[in-house]
């Protein structure tokens, strides 16, 4: 007890590297992104998702180092977080197929948690069910009697969100009976660029689609502006459906049909996931899957 009153006198604060040292732990947990830098300062959705993550991190006493990874099929692109010992457990956000290091992870017991799914890996996630939303946002297209629908993906398919959004859209076509077209998809790459250079391919085909479902809203910012630079009126001449419901989607003009993700949500409970297996705590959920909603705006209309 005078120990304790005299640190309190002193102002004195245990030096982490030294209480690193006794416990075998850092009290951090490593938040690890699969994109650029420059991807992630324009990425909309990012903030909610880390609000989520910083508030559970907090509740239990840990802290979040954020750590940017472009190429996870470089040598050590992120397993150094753990061989130097810099983080108790990581939250992979945006999983790729070609990650062979987050097996490597799962193999030797260290703590990990996706935002997203790595099928067949056993690695424990949270998520949505990408398939289903985007499924669900292109049956709203077809109820509104739209036949010819595009796609713009939001990544590259070595990202597994991106692939499930695909499978999605394919399912609702099948389901009603329309032909899947590999000329009507475009692949986005995260940012607005990639939108605009998707959106304008689509429009320069001889018989361009009626709507088009754009798997991030990030990217259909960048489709919206392609349509309007060609003289075209959303939702008369093109329907604009997007993903994610960032705050920007109730703003643009007009404001954009999204499907809504439970941004907070998805950060909180990946960190809370983490900080259990982190301490050895059984968890009973291990892959958790959050709901999603699709938000209709004034970006969609009829077919005429």
């Amino acid at each position: 007890q005078r120990i304790l009153e005299v640190a309190h006198q002193l102002n004195y604060y245990p030096d982490a590297a030294a209480r690193t040292l006794v416990s075998g732990r850092t009290s951090t947990i490593g938040f690890v992104l699969c994109q650029s830098p420059d991807r992630i300062f324009a990425d909309a959705f990012l903030p909610e998702v880390l609000h989520g993550v910083g508030d559970a991190v907090q509740e239990n006493g840990f802290r979040v180092l954020v750590h940017s990874v472009e190429d996870v099929t470089a040598p050590e692109a992120y397993i150094g977080l753990v061989r130097k010992k810099q983080a108790d457990g990581i939250i992979l956000s945006g999983p790729r197929s070609d990650d062979r290091q987050l097996v490597q992870l799962k193999a030797e017991g260290f703590p990990v948690v996706l935002l997203g799914q790595l099928p067949g890996s056993g690695i424990p996630f949270v998520d949505v069910d990408n398939v289903e939303a985007a499924k669900q946002a292109v049956e709203y297209l077809i109820d509104l009697g739209h036949r010819r629908i595009g796609m713009i993906t939001n990544a590259p398919l070595a990202y597994t969100a991106s692939r499930d959004r695909l499978a999605g859209y394919r399912r609702a076509l099948e389901q009603a009976g329309l032909k899947y077209a590999q000329n009507l998809v475009r692949y986005g790459d995260f940012r607005e660029e990639s939108g605009h250079q998707a959106m304008s391919e689509l429009l320069d085909l001889a018989q361009p689609p009626t709507a088009v479902f754009v798997a991030s809203d990030l990217v259909a910012f960048g489709a919206l502006v392609a349509i309007k630079q060609r003289g075209l009126t959303i939702p008369d001449d093109v329907t604009l459906v997007g993903f994610d419901d960032v705050r920007l989607a109730h703003y643009v003009n007009p404001p954009l049909t999204t499907v809504r993700l439970p941004a907070y949500g998805l950060g909180y409970r990946a960190a809370m996931l983490l900080t259990q297996l982190i301490g050895g705590e059984s968890a009973e959920e291990q892959e958790i899957l959050l709901q999603t909603e699709l938000v209709v705006r004034q970006s969609c209309g009829a077919a005429l």
